[in-house]
C-alpha cells in the first residue's frame, strides 16, 4: 500500500512548509531577520510493469514515492531601514554581516541592535562582542587583525599644548597717543598638562601709526605674586593705509616665559608657542583704521584633557568618539564579512549565522570596500518578511495538506472496499 506512504510524505512536507511560514510570521518584527521558503522535491521512483519498467516503445513506466522539502533557501534581500536615533544602532545597507564573537566562537549577524557592556565594549543583543579594527593613537587600520571595539569605559582625550594664537583685531587709528588709547584682549591658552592660562594682549598708541604691545600671563600661573609676567613685548608699525608693516606680518611673534620661570602646575608652555599676525590664507589679522579698537575673533590650537561623551558611526564603519574638550577621535572601525555562498550559512538562533563548508570562508574587511555594504548609524534593518506573501503561501500550504489528507481518506476507502470482498 505505497499510496499511503506517498500521501504521508506529502503531509510531512506540507507540515514542514507550515513550520517555515509560521517561523517567518513569528519573526515579522525581528531586527535583521531574513525569511525562508520551503522548496519541495520529489522522491525516488520505482519501475513498474512486466517489461522491466518500460512499455512496448521502450519508454519508462515509473511510479513516484512522494515529496519532501528539499531546501529552505533564505531570502537575503535588503530589509527596510528604520531610524531610531540611537548611536549604538547600526544597519547594514548592502551585503555583509557583522562579526560577533563570544568566547572563541565567531558568528555573523545582520542585527545591528547593539549596546555596550560593563567594560565599554560594543556588543550584540545576545552579549557577543562586535569585532572590528580597534584604533591605535586615533587611527584604525582595516588591514590589521580584528578585535573587540571599546567605545566607552573611561576613555579620555589627552591634552594638547597651545602652539599658535591668532587674534583678528583693529586698533583705532583716531585714538590719541596717551593712556586713553589703551586696548586689551584676552585669549585662553593651554599648557602641556591641559591647564588653562589667560594671556592678555595689551596695546597702547605711542605715536602716529605706532602702537606698543605686551603679552602677559598672570604671575600666579608661575607661582609668583605681583605684576603679570611678560611673554613678549614690542612695537607695531602701520602704513598710511592701516596695514601692518613692522614686525614682518609673515613672521610669528614668539611667546616665551622669562628664563627661570616655570608654570606652577608643573606643566610647560609649548616651545613653539607663537602669535600669528596673519591667517592661514595669508590675510592680515591686525589692522589700524578709524574704527573703535575691537577684537573680532581669537583662535588657538590647544585644548584640555577630555572624557568621552558619545560616539557616531560613519558609513565606512569608522567610530568617531566625541570628547568634552571638543575633540573628535577615531575609536575603531566596524568590520563586515561576506561569503561566497550565503545560502550555505547555518542559522543558530539569536539572529546569528555560522559559517559552514557550504558557505565557504568569510572575507572580512571595511564597509564599503570589496563589495561590502555601508553602515547606517542610528537605524535598524527591519525583517524582510512580507506578510501578504506569507498569508498567500500559508493558504496554499493548507490546501496541500488538505489534499494529501483527502488522498489518505480515499486510500482508506479503497482498502475497506477490498476487505469487504471477503464478506
Amino acid at each position: 500500500m505505497s499510496s499511503f506512504s506517498i500521501s504521508l510524505s506529502g503531509l510531512l512536507a506540507d507540515d514542514q512548509e507550515l513550520s517555515v511560514l509560521s517561523n517567518n510570521l513569528a519573526n515579522l518584527n525581528t531586527v535583521g531577520f531574513k525569511g525562508e521558503t520551503a522548496q519541495f522535491q520529489d522522491l525516488f521512483y520505482q519501475a513498474v510493469g512486466s517489461n522491466a519498467g518500460s512499455n512496448g516503445a521502450g519508454d519508462p513506466v515509473q511510479v513516484g514515492s512522494g515529496a519532501v522539502v528539499g531546501s529552505t533557501p533564505t531570502n537575503f534581500t535588503q530589509g527596510t531601514l528604520e531610524s531610531t536615533g540611537l548611536s549604538t544602532d547600526v544597519a547594514i545597507q548592502g551585503d555583509g554581516f557583522l562579526l560577533a564573537q563570544q568566547g572563541n566562537v565567531t558568528q555573523y549577524t545582520r542585527d545591528g541592535n547593539l549596546s555596550t557592556n560593563a567594560q565599554g565594549y560594543l556588543v550584540t543583543s545576545d552579549g557577543s562582542e562586535v569585532m572590528g579594527y580597534p584604533a591605535v593613537n586615533g587611527v584604525a587600520n582595516p588591514n590589521g587583525a580584528v578585535g573587540p571595539l571599546q567605545v566607552s569605559g573611561g576613555q579620555s582625550s589627552p591634552p594638547q599644548a597651545t602652539s599658535k594664537v591668532t587674534l583678528a583685531l583693529n586698533l583705532n587709528a583716531g585714538a590719541n597717543a596717551d593712556a586713553t588709547s589703551a586696548f586689551s584682549s584676552e585669549v585662553t591658552a593651554y599648557d602641556s598638562l591641559g591647564s588653562a592660562h589667560v594671556l592678555t594682549y595689551s596695546f597702547t598708541k605711542t605715536a602716529t601709526n605706532a602702537w606698543s604691545y605686551t603679552v602677559t600671563i598672570p604671575a600666579a600661573d608661575v607661582g609668583a605674586t605681583g605684576n603679570p609676567i611678560d611673554l613678549a613685548a614690542g612695537t607695531l608699525q602701520f602704513d598710511a593705509n592701516g596695514n601692518l608693516t613692522s614686525p614682518n606680518p609673515t613672521t610669528p611673534i614668539s611667546l616665551t616665559l622669562p628664563t627661570g620661570d616655570t608654570l606652577a602646575d608643573g606643566g610647560s608652555l609649548s616651545s613653539t608657542l607663537a602669535w600669528n599676525l596673519t591667517s592661514p590664507s595669508g590675510a592680515a589679522e591686525i589692522t589700524q583704521v578709524a574704527n573703535p579698537s575691537t577684537t573680532s575673533s581669537t583662535q588657538q590650537d590647544g585644548y584640555a584633557a577630555g572624557s568621552l561623551t558619545g560616539f557616531t558611526v560613519a558609513s565606512d564603519g569608522t567610530i568617531q568618539g566625541a570628547f568634552t574638550n571638543g575633540q573628535t577621535v577615531t575609536l575603531g572601525q566596524i568590520a563586515l564579512a561576506t561569503f561566497p555562498n550565503t545560502q550555505g550559512l547555518l542559522r543558530t538562533g539569536s539572529n546569528n549565522y555560522m559559517a559552514s563548508l557550504a558557505s565557504g570562508l568569510p572575507t572580512v574587511g571595511a564597509p564599503g570596500a570589496g563589495g561590502r555594504g555601508h553602515i547606517s548609524d542610528g537605524a535598524l534593518e527591519s525583517s524582510n518578511v512580507d506578510i501578504a506573501t506569507q498569508f498567500a503561501q500559508l493558504i496554499l500550504a493548507e490546501r496541500g495538506y488538505q489534499a494529501n489528507s483527502q488522498a489518505i481518506t480515499t486510500e482508506d476507502r479503497v482498502v475497506q472496499a477490498a476487505l469487504n470482498l471477503l464478506q
